[in-house]
């Protein structure tokens, strides 16, 4: 497939660790009463790594350590307090991407119950 300059572009297939309904409790949202109790954000995380390496050696030096990735994201949560939620996906996407060796990500982040009628509402961001 050819880019917008017209040069051939070569897809390689990555692979993706991921971590699914991390709920984390902030302070998000721009009205007043919002502003003053903690609310659930629910976070999905998919990060592209090549994961060949660690399957060949099995060890944990060899792959993402998603452990300490999902500490460092609730603690990053929990001590922020965003009006929007692209706001806080940002911060979530910046953090992952400068501290645990990520290339690029795709991120959803959304409030349960937000909206009457919706189960969520949220935002997916791919960087």
């Amino acid at each position: 497939m050819r880019n917008q300059d017209g040069l051939w572009e070569v897809n390689i297939m990555k692979d993706t660790i991921y971590i699914h309904n991390l709920k984390v409790q902030t302070i998000i949202g721009i009205f007043g009463w919002e502003r003053k109790v903690r609310q659930e954000v629910s976070i999905d995380l998919e990060l592209s790594f090549d994961c060949a390496k660690a399957a060949k050696t099995d060890s944990i030096e060899s792959t993402l350590d998603y452990k300490a990735i999902t500490k460092g994201v609730i603690a990053f949560v929990e001590a922020s307090s965003f009006q929007l939620q692209e706001s806080l996906a940002e911060g979530i996407a910046a953090l992952v991407k400068e501290n645990y060796g990520v290339e690029s990500l795709k991120l959803r982040v959304s409030k349960p119950g937000a909206l009457r009628h919706a189960d969520d509402v949220g935002v997916i961001i791919h960087r």
